[in-house]
């Protein structure tokens, strides 16, 4: 199977991190963003969407970072991905909760406009207006994920386990570390968010992230 990603993609580490704990083999192949690879013919005419990732399995393209990761976990019948009916509910429940809401302020809001040009908008007064949207909402988002997903006695996003929804929900929450966000009002967060680290790929995957923030920060 090939991985179309970038090492810095918010959406593209979940799935290389969750393939690197599962042993699945991906063949990952590297698609520049910060050069514009993603909107060149080539690469559209694999995925019009211009987006990373993208999963080729045999000629079955498949793009979205949670739908990827629900495929393999599937495909390799993890239990990272429960059969139990209510189980898996809950599961994309807390991915679809990821990424229409908390992905939607923290990235698109939030972060991107701070660190990307093309994502600024028509003015400097509007870039600012937008960021400043992104924090207000994130307020409101952050408690919930902290006191009701997690909670202070559950070290997981659901089923107290790990599940790919904790996977899908790293790239996510930790693409806030790239603006310095400050996680301290945000207790189980950090908790969780330090077990995430804590896994054995977690520093190879994700290195190229930390290597991101450190070139925008010199």
């Amino acid at each position: 199977m090939k991985l179309y990603m970038h090492p810095a993609s918010a959406t593209s580490r979940p799935v290389s991190l969750f393939a690197a704990d599962e042993n699945i083999a991906l063949d990952e192949i590297v698609i520049d963003l910060m050069t514009g690879e993603h909107r060149q013919p080539e690469y559209l005419a694999i995925n019009p969407n211009g987006l990373v990732p993208l999963l080729d399995d045999d000629g079955f393209r498949l793009s979205e970072s949670s739908a990827i990761l629900k495929y393999l976990a599937e495909k390799t019948c993890s239990a990272a991905y429960p059969g139990d009916l209510r189980e898996r509910a809950r599961v994309n429940e807390t991915m679809d909760w990821l990424n229409s809401n908390l992905y939607r302020d923290l990235g698109f809001n939030m972060v991107y406009p701070q660190l990307f040009p093309h994502h600024a908008r028509r003015s400097a007064e509007g870039t600012a207006a937008a960021i400043d949207w992104g924090r207000q909402r994130c307020a409101d988002w952050m408690p919930v994920l902290d006191e009701h997903f997690i909670g202070p006695d559950r070290d997981y996003l659901c089923l107290g386990r790990l599940t790919i929804a904790d996977y899908f929900g790293s790239g996510v929450v930790g693409l806030a570390e790239s603006v310095n966000f400050d996680f301290s009002d945000y207790p189980n967060v950090n908790r969780w968010l330090r077990g995430m680290k804590s896994l054995p790929n977690w520093e190879r995957v994700n290195v190229g992230f930390y290597q991101m923030i450190k070139s925008l920060a010199a």
